[in-house]
């Protein structure tokens, strides 16, 4: 989230629907310290709904299961609802990430992240129709490798890998986990997402006793 600076009364305020550059976008919404989640989206300003139990409860869950990843897997990080400030006139807040400490996502001077992580995760719901189309574009054209989406109301999961460029959705796995590509061991059990199931670590669990995650963090080691 923003470090928050007091209000310029000089600063007009930030809208929904504003068309703004990335420059002038950050200036407002440092100056409105009662907006908690903005977004500018290619030179659009999003400003999502207040945020219901229907939306966090999933978010917090995805975080845990990122998070719990991260404690077995020295050299990646994992982040939430941090400032990613993206290539065009893009800065989000992901509800998630994961990225490693040696890829394109840095820290930027002024403490925020710049550059595409591996993976990013959003959980839809008032948010539907910009998570899969406009924000997804973004992510797509700025090479992030994974993008991972609950549809909170449909109680389904998205997962896209970058190919050649471009998103491609994964048909559902038949055995209801998904394994990802970018960071081996990290499985996702979508039931148990869905119903907020503790059974979701038992996936991750598993995945992470598999030989291809000692592999991948013996290689993020030797790099």
């Amino acid at each position: 989230m923003h470090a928050r600076v007091n209000p310029d009364p000089d600063t007009p305020p930030l809208e929904a629907g504003d068309c703004l550059d990335r420059a002038e976008f950050h200036r407002r919404y440092l100056a409105s310290p009662h907006i908690k989640k903005a977004e500018l989206i290619d030179g659009v300003v999003y400003v999502p709904s207040p945020v219901k139990r229907k939306h966090s409860k999933p978010t917090n869950l995805i975080n845990t299961w990122l998070g719990t990843y991260w404690a077995a897997t020295p050299g990646v990080e994992a982040l939430d609802d941090t400032t990613l400030v993206l290539e065009g006139e893009n800065e989000v807040q992901p509800d998630a990430l994961l990225r490693r400490l040696d890829g394109p996502c840095q820290e930027t001077p002024d403490g925020y992240l710049g550059g595409p992580p591996e993976l990013v995760a959003e959980v839809a719901n008032s948010s539907t129709a910009y998570d899969l189309n406009q924000k997804r574009a973004v992510y797509e054209r700025n090479g992030v490798r994974e993008y991972v989406v609950l549809l909170a109301r449909e109680g389904t999961v998205r997962w896209y890998d970058l190919v050649a460029g471009q998103f491609v959705e994964r048909d559902p796995p038949e055995d209801g986990i998904y394994r990802s590509h970018q960071f081996p061991g990290l499985w996702l059990d979508v039931e148990a997402l869905v119903t907020g199931d503790r059974r979701l670590f038992d996936a991750l669990r598993a995945g992470l006793d598999t030989q291809a995650h000692a592999d991948f963090v013996a290689a993020l080691g030797a790099d």
